[in-house]
């Protein structure tokens, strides 16, 4: 059996006059992230650890800042380029396991229609996608709530077949 394994991470800065969006959901809050796409930093670890798995580009060379075409681009279409690279690669999730640090908003009341919404774009089912949050516990920038950070990892398996 041919698996791979990645390891993604973003971080980006919390700033009032912006939609918080995290894992393709718009959450409710009073900041939202900062970026040249919509800056969802859920989507952007997943998308870089399916990168990563596969041997790709790093998300900023794949999506780069630099180019206008990404600017406001929805990070769903970001993973959903990730996911059509693996798919050609022949592979599929085995599963993705992310940990959203922020003090503020609690992720948890979040964690079912962002693993729903991530399992459509992956193909994968809703229970190989694991979504949890973690607090910094007042340390750095996130602690003051000035940012949020992710970690994600995925397996990939092979499809039988390719």
């Amino acid at each position: 059996m041919d698996i791979r394994i990645g390891v993604g991470y973003d971080i980006h800065r919390l700033v009032t006059g912006r939609k918080l969006i995290l894992g393709g959901v718009e959450i409710p809050f009073g900041k939202g992230l900062e970026g040249h796409s919509d800056a969802d930093v859920l989507l952007h670890a997943m998308s870089d650890a399916i990168l990563g798995a596969l041997g790709e580009k790093d998300l900023g060379s794949t999506f780069p800042d630099t180019d206008p075409a990404c600017k406001g681009m929805p990070s769903k279409v970001i993973l959903k380029a990730a996911y059509d690279i693996m798919s050609k690669k022949g592979f599929m999730i085995g599963n993705l396991d992310c940990v959203v640090i922020a003090e503020a908003p609690k992720i948890s009341v979040y964690r079912k229609p962002i693993a729903k919404l991530v399992a459509k774009i992956l193909g994968a089912g809703e229970d190989v996608i694991s979504v949890k949050g973690k607090t910094n516990e007042g340390f750095g920038d996130i602690g003051k709530g000035d940012a949020i950070a992710v970690y994600a990892v995925v397996l990939l398996v092979k499809k039988k077949g390719k």
